[in-house]
């Protein structure tokens, strides 16, 4: 069955308790139950991951590319938090690698601080969500089934 690949980056695992004024309530669980439901109703599988490493980021991304090449996925919704501000690494492997790519942000990331208005992934990105909570996962994953085909 074809995949989509949802990658976490940086202190996404502190979801639910760290700051829950801005980033909400739910855990990473929750977010990776909420997927899980989305993907499969699609006729997808998921293959979810968090990372607080920048390099092993960069090497799921160039396992998804691969995946994307041989038809066993449909590309990547990648939270990179605070690593999309400041990884030109992240960006070569989504260009390199060639992966469809929605990029999400749990907060609003252009009504916060200033150096959260920039992100190195959204020129290479098909679409960028922020600012939806966890809908934003939702809307990645159906981006990128509709992008590819399956039913949106």
């Amino acid at each position: 069955m074809t995949a989509v690949h949802v990658i976490n980056g940086p202190n996404l695992n502190l979801l639910g308790r760290r700051e829950p004024a801005v980033y909400g309530h739910e855990t990473l669980a929750d977010l990776e139950a909420r997927s899980r439901e989305v993907a499969a109703g699609l006729g997808l599988d998921l293959d979810f991951r968090q990372s607080n490493h920048e390099g092993e980021l960069v090497d799921w991304l160039q396992e998804c590319g691969a995946d994307v090449a041989a038809g066993r996925s449909v590309g990547a919704v990648l939270n990179a938090g605070a690593l999309t501000h400041t990884s030109v690494a992240l960006r070569d492997a989504v260009v390199g690698a060639e992966v469809p790519l929605v990029e999400v942000h749990l907060s609003n990331v252009h009504a916060r601080e200033p150096f959260r208005h920039h992100s190195y992934l959204s020129p290479v990105a098909r679409g960028v969500v922020v600012g939806l909570g966890p809908l934003g996962y939702e809307l990645g994953i159906r981006a990128l089934a509709g992008a590819t085909g399956g039913a949106a």
